[in-house]
């Protein structure tokens, strides 16, 4: 395969990863909140409550995603390094 078309296949495949990282953060932290913390508060804070979960969970898959990224790449290029540890430039 060419560069270009590993490259496009990598974005699309993260993207969809980051899709579901998000998803299941969101879905993590709803039910957490649907179990523990929703019956001690009036219902009057469940739209509050949706937003504060949708930016944490935003923010969380943001921080997993790129440090997932970084372990990724980083093991990506230890397989093209040589025995040195020193890329191939």
């Amino acid at each position: 395969m060419s560069k270009k078309l590993n490259t496009v296949l990598f974005v699309v495949a993260a993207t969809l990863f980051n899709i579901v990282l998000t998803a299941g953060c969101f879905l993590a932290m709803f039910l957490a909140y649907a179990n523990f913390i929703a019956p001690h508060l009036p219902q009057e804070v469940a739209a509050w409550a949706f937003l504060v979960i949708f930016i944490i969970s935003v923010a969380a898959s943001f921080f997993a995603y790129r440090a997932l990224l970084q372990r990724f790449l980083k093991r990506g290029q230890a397989k093209k390094a040589p025995a040195g540890g020193h890329p191939i430039k």
